[in-house]
């Protein structure tokens, strides 16, 4: 008996492995209240976040066991930038949606030796550990093991704590766990410390951070994140102010923070803050305005009214920082540069959730967003920004594969995009908005970038139009106005959450150029921040292959097949909105010779 189980130990197969285990919290309350909506949800969430992100970080599914999956890296790089990628979108997800329908995901994360079975499972302690990990993370939380923690040091932006000794269930010996809260920034290093705050702008500048919401309603967070959109529109339109994008100062939202590490991030010497409440017909809204550079208080009001007067507690606010930032600038001004959206509440509401879906960047949510812009249409004809948030909405789809009917969706975006630069003459945001959709899915460039030029004129410091126009001049050919352009873009919001497609952009401006060199590099660094952005990718392929570095090349090939699987010559020919012949044909050559299929 002895010889033989030791004859059979020897065809056991052993190997070193990054393990990941994850569950969803609270999983029998959600399916005891609403269990085929649960299911439902998780599916979406696994078709839509989780297999995709697990694809583009190179996971092995192990097993799923009912809400659970337990997966397979060959780094513990992959393992941690694949958990923390999965726990924000579901952060981003989980934003609009009352407590009780939340998702929560619990992930444990260990490095540790495994058998290998048959059937391709893993089993021991290397599994056991990372199971036992996933039991004590909080929800929306990862836990991983010193053994992980170890090799991910200096490799990963986010903040990690050490938790110490923990005494984990059927688990000889106490493992040191140390936490990770993907929400919240990493702890500064002493490079990152020794580098100095953004230089403030040669004109008064403000960052409005997201204000809180106040009702004790989460289902409400949408309504005072649009407060808050409004006011930084309104601002923005001020042209002797410099106003950081909505992108960046939402980075702060739902955290402690201190003004004058804000004013030092965002580069601003002013910072606002407040609260929302709405309760029935009525609205109150709580404002105070910061100098981040010495954290004095230099303003602070209460606003209170009724629902319908919402746009008119706006301007007052508005009037009052400016007026406080300002005092010699006439209120006849400010009244002149500031319009209401539209006079429906009903319509206005639509548009708010429609920019909440937006934001959350996933297939189902934007096709939330086109549904509740086509609400807000219905309501308010004449409401151009809704007009614009669905056109570039149904570009964006088509651009990431995700639209289900392409031709439908460029007809639909197109005649959308022509009809908000139509009534949106002096509405910024339809006017980036549908001037991209309109270059991107008619590749009419004379039109799109007349509108995206208006709108830069009417709001100089939109974050939003000057990266439309950067994409859009690329497209055009001139690489080098539109590096310009997302450079603008980015220091109005240098902590942008779409700053990865920024850098993308800047890729794609330096390939039409042709500095393919410079092209890679600006690629993987929207790659090191978003691993799955498509354009990004595409960018990287081309240039790779125009090189000559083969092998390279073709591994990026395999990497953009596993987020887009249709990807050909001529399905991404088919979406690149080129205007010069000879940059479509470098292109497309690029692709070929990456050994990309025609």
């Amino acid at each position: 008996m002895a010889g033989g189980a030791q004859v059979a130990s020897e065809h056991v197969e052993r190997k070193l492995a990054a393990i990941l285990a994850a569950d969803v919290a609270g999983y029998s309350r959600l399916t005891g209240a609403d269990e085929e909506r649960t299911i439902a949800r998780l599916k979406a969430i696994r078709h839509e976040l989780i297999d995709p992100v697990i694809g583009a970080h190179r996971g092995r599914v192990v097993k799923r066991t009912g809400d659970g999956i337990l997966l397979e890296f060959a780094s513990a790089v992959d393992a941690v930038r694949c958990a923390i990628e999965v726990q924000r979108g579901m952060a981003q997800r989980n934003a609009s949606l009352a407590a009780g329908q939340r998702i929560d995901f619990r992930v444990g994360i260990h490095v540790g030796d495994v058998v290998v079975e048959d059937d391709g499972d893993l089993m021991g302690d290397g599994v056991n550990v990372a199971a036992r990990l996933e039991a004590i993370a909080p929800p929306g939380g990862i836990c991983l093991s010193l053994a992980a923690q170890q090799q991910i040091d200096g490799k990963i932006s986010a903040a990690i704590e050490d938790v110490g000794e923990q005494i984990l269930k059927n688990i000889a010996k106490p493992v040191r766990v140390f936490r990770i809260d993907p929400k919240a920034p990493a702890a500064a290093s002493a490079q990152d410390a020794a580098k100095p705050a953004l230089a403030l702008p040669d004109r008064p500048s403000i960052a409005v951070l997201p204000f809180t919401n106040m009702s004790g309603d989460a289902e409400q967070e949408y309504f005072a994140d649009g407060i808050v959109e409004d006011v930084i529109t309104a601002l923005s339109r001020m042209k002797w102010l410099f106003v950081i994008a909505r992108n960046s100062s939402f980075v702060y939202k739902g955290k402690a923070v201190d003004v004058k590490q804000v004013g030092r991030e965002l580069g601003v010497r002013y910072v606002l803050e407040g609260g929302v409440r709405k309760a029935a017909n009525r609205v109150r809204i709580t404002g105070q305005l910061i100098d981040a550079t010495s954290g004095a208080h230099i303003w602070a009001d209460r606003f209170e009214g009724a629902l319908e007067d919402i746009f008119d507690l706006q301007d007052r606010i508005t009037s009052s920082v400016v007026g406080a930032i300002a005092p010699a600038l006439q209120a006849a001004e400010i009244h002149r540069a500031q319009a209401k959206p539209t006079e429906s509440l009903d319509a206005y509401d639509c548009f708010l959730r429609a920019l909440a879906q937006y934001y959350v960047f996933t297939p189902s949510s934007w096709a939330e967003t086109v549904t509740l812009c086509r609400k807000a249409i219905a309501i308010d004809p004449h409401y151009a920004s809704a007009y614009g948030l669905a056109a570039l909405c149904l570009s964006n789809a088509i651009t990431n594969s995700w639209a289900a009917n392409v031709e439908e969706a460029r007809s639909d975006g197109i005649a959308l995009a022509r009809k908000g630069i139509e009534i949106g003459a002096n509405d910024p945001i339809a006017l980036s908005m549908a001037g991209r959709a309109l270059v991107a899915l008619a590749h009419d460039f004379d039109r799109g970038l007349a509108a995206i030029d208006r709108s830069l004129s009417l709001d100089p410091n939109s974050a939003l139009a000057w990266s439309q126009s950067g994409f859009t001049r690329w497209n055009g050919g001139d690489g080098n106005t539109a590096i310009d352009h997302f450079e603008c873009a980015l220091r109005l919001s240098p902590l942008d959450p779409s700053a990865s497609l920024f850098k993308a952009g800047i890729g794609w401006s330096h390939f039409v150029e042709r500095r393919y060199e410079e092209a890679i590099k600006w690629a993987d660094m929207a790659l090191n921040e978003r691993p799955r952005t498509q354009t990004a990718l595409r960018c990287k392929v081309s240039a790779l292959g125009l090189l000559g570095r083969t092998d390279e090349a073709r591994e990026a090939v395999r990497t953009l097949l596993t987020l887009q699987p249709d990807a050909t010559v001529s399905t991404l020919c088919a979406i690149m909105p080129l205007k010069r012949a000879e940059h479509m044909a470098i292109y497309l050559d690029g692709l070929r010779k990456a050994g990309l299929a025609e």
